[in-house]
């Protein structure tokens, strides 16, 4: 198979198994990766792999591939990506290679990975990836392998310092048949006072039931039901490989993580030194706005899982996110993103105090905003669409910042255009104190996005 350089993307490397990535492409990932880790003098990784269909015979080509330049493989097998960040700190190799494709299509397939245990590579170490095995200048050696198995060890991590309350709770949990399926049932078993629903929580890399994407509402509609079916106090939506979450009230309304994040940091804030929250571009000013009612520091960042988590831990803030599903606690955890953890947090709060879910967000400040939305653009004109976007709020003497994209910001709301990291897309976002004012805004943005498509 050709190699494809459009698959090395700004934070991971991903695309269509048989059409971007086969085995021998993991294969050669495998000996690149292999000799960037030889130059950083790293000696042993840590390789796991999702659920996906086509994620074993890719994790051995890449394993014969590391191999082949000396590395030492500590293979975890079936994980779900937050395991495998555990492992690279627990086993000592504070380098990872986890293959997924997140929330993607059960067709794609990717690598995520790291050199440092503290977050994942971004930007130019992820072309280097690619410049390697264009230059094929490996570095070669014998290397060897061992199975880890670092089970028990992830579990207790995600329990041993939470502390529940008098209060019983009753949580549906959809696993959306991907990766958290294998540890999702038994951490929950653990749980003394909380009684617990599993749905689609069988593992299958077709995901039969619904796409594992929990922060699209769509996809929540068998968590919504069954909440409501059992009168539950909430619901918890994971991703495909495990990173990523989502949640529903005990109404069935979706909780969006901004909210979220606001509801954590009222229970949070009397118990951290640190008041800063960061935060990614496309949350709701309303997060902003009830940061400061509490005395904590916003702070507005770019978004992507990377960047976001590598900036939550050089700032130590205790609780970061962004609106995609990707939660950093750093004042009882390690600070990576894991959605299983991220749920128990919530319920641990929960079981402390004798108010519903949805009453925790009365009187925020209401915004009305569109979901993300995303305009098909090809990666050659996506940067240059946002450029046009940029000159167009220079032109109308608009407030704006370009901490990633364009977000032109009124006393009223905010319009975001951004050239996705992940595809060919304009991502676009909008908010508003009205209805009319948001429908004004995307109308305008939209439509000048659109000059530059045809």
């Amino acid at each position: 198979m050709k190699l494809n350089e459009e698959i090395f993307r700004e934070y991971d490397i991903r695309g269509v198994y048989g059409t971007d990535i086969d085995d021998d492409i993991a294969y050669k990932i495998g000996l690149a990766f292999g000799t960037k880790l030889n130059e950083y003098n790293i000696p042993s990784t840590v390789v796991a792999y999702d659920n996906r269909l086509s994620s074993p015979s890719l994790e051995s080509s890449l394993v014969k591939g590391l191999v082949e330049t000396g590395i030492h493989v500590k293979r975890l097998g079936l994980a779900t990506t937050p395991m495998c960040y555990f492992a690279a700190n627990y086993l000592n190799t504070n380098s990872s290679m986890m293959i997924t494709a997140s929330h993607n299509p059960k067709e794609y397939n990717g690598f995520k990975f790291s050199y440092n245990g503290i977050h994942n590579a971004y930007g130019s170490d992820v072309k280097e990836i690619y410049n390697i095995i264009k230059s094929e200048k490996f570095i070669y050696g014998k290397g060897s392998v061992e199975d880890a198995d670092i089970r028990d060890a992830y579990i207790d991590l995600v329990l041993n310092k939470l502390s529940f309350g008098d209060r019983k709770i009753k949580v549906v949990y959809d696993c959306g048949n991907g990766t958290t399926s294998i540890i999702a049932d038994e951490i929950f078993s653990h749980l003394k006072n909380v009684e617990s629903i599993g749905i689609c929580n069988t593992s299958d890399g077709n995901f039969p039931l619904h796409h594992p994407d929990p922060c699209v509402y769509e996809n929540l509609t068998m968590l919504k039901e069954k909440v409501l079916e059992t009168h539950a106090d909430l619901g918890i939506g994971y991703d495909g490989d495990g990173d990523r979450v989502g949640f529903v009230d005990e109404k069935g309304n979706m909780i969006e993580i901004d909210k979220f994040l606001i509801i954590m940091w009222k229970y949070l804030y009397d118990k951290v030194d640190k008041k800063e929250c960061l935060f990614d571009v496309k949350c709701s000013k309303s997060l902003e706005d009830e940061l400061i009612k509490l005395g904590v520091k916003p702070i507005e960042y770019r978004t992507g899982n990377s960047y976001t988590r590598a900036a939550s831990a050089k700032g130590d803030y205790p609780l970061s996110g962004e609106l995609s599903g990707h939660v950093y606690f750093r004042d009882k955890f390690p600070g990576y993103d894991d959605g299983i953890y991220v749920g128990m947090r919530l319920i641990e709060m929960l079981s402390h105090i004798n108010t519903s879910l949805s009453s925790l967000l009365d009187n925020i400040s209401k915004y009305y905003s569109t979901p993300e939305i995303k305009i098909h653009a090809d990666d050659n004109i996506k940067f240059e669409i946002v450029n046009k976007i940029k000159e167009y709020c220079d032109k109308k003497n608009y407030n704006y910042i370009t901490i990633d994209g364009v977000k032109a910001k009124f006393d009223y709301g905010f319009a975001l255009v951004r050239a996705s990291n992940t595809g060919p897309n304009i991502t676009t976002r909008f908010e508003a104190t009205t209805k009319e004012k948001l429908e004004e805004l995307q109308s305008e943005f939209t439509n000048e996005v659109n000059k530059y498509l045809k």
